[in-house]
């Protein structure tokens, strides 16, 4: 299931799982690529990314657009929503994205999206996509899985979701931080089908 042929926007939640730098690189590479995209953050993310990075997001959704706008680009193509903003077009079926994504997910949200228990607009939005037909992406950050999360993917997986853990390779020869953090980033653009020239193809 791809994304590559539905040219919308993409709609892209982070949560509090550790690896804020693989949603901050993807939210770059999708601008990078003229992609509209709809940026969503848990509280819990929120904390995650000032604890991780050097970034520090404001609370309100306009400031955070701009705070972020101006770090990554892609002005009048960024939309920032908040966790309540229950008007916003991905709480409903007549305003679906493209494709979302939720990089990184957390095993609560995984659960909440698995159950379809909204009570966030990101746990929402991915039930929009989902029951929409539209790809939804979970890149989970977890380790050890328990058989509870192990159910919640299966669940998922049957249901169209794609799950994709954040398991960085090594075969293209990694020599940074950077360079595991967009092995995972190239495989989620994969799957959106949005072109990137960041991991060369097996065998390229």
């Amino acid at each position: 299931m791809s994304g590559g042929g539905r040219q919308g926007p993409i709609a892209l939640a982070m949560t509090g799982a550790s690896g804020a730098a693989y949603g901050l690189r993807l939210l770059e590479c999708l601008l990078d690529a003229g992609r509209e995209v709809w940026f969503l953050v848990s509280e819990p993310g929120q904390v995650v990314i000032s604890m991780e990075t050097d970034l520090r997001l404001p609370g309100r959704p306009a400031e955070m657009e701009r705070v972020l706008a101006e770090r990554y680009g892609g002005q009048g193509r960024l939309r920032v929503f908040g966790q309540r903003q229950w008007t916003a077009p991905l709480a409903s079926g007549s305003g679906a994205p493209a494709a979302m994504v939720v990089c990184p997910c957390t095993t609560g949200t995984l659960a909440a999206i698995a159950s379809g228990h909204s009570s966030s607009l990101i746990e929402r939005g991915a039930d929009v996509t989902l029951k929409e037909g539209r790809p939804l992406i979970l890149v989970v950050r977890e380790t050890p899985l328990s058989a509870i999360h192990l159910e919640n993917m299966l669940r998922l997986a049957r249901a169209g979701a794609v799950i994709l853990p954040a398991c960085p390779g090594f075969y293209h020869g990694p020599r940074s931080v950077d360079d595991l953090v967009d092995f995972v980033v190239a495989r989620v653009l994969d799957r959106l089908g949005v072109p990137h020239a960041l991991v060369p193809p097996w065998g390229g």
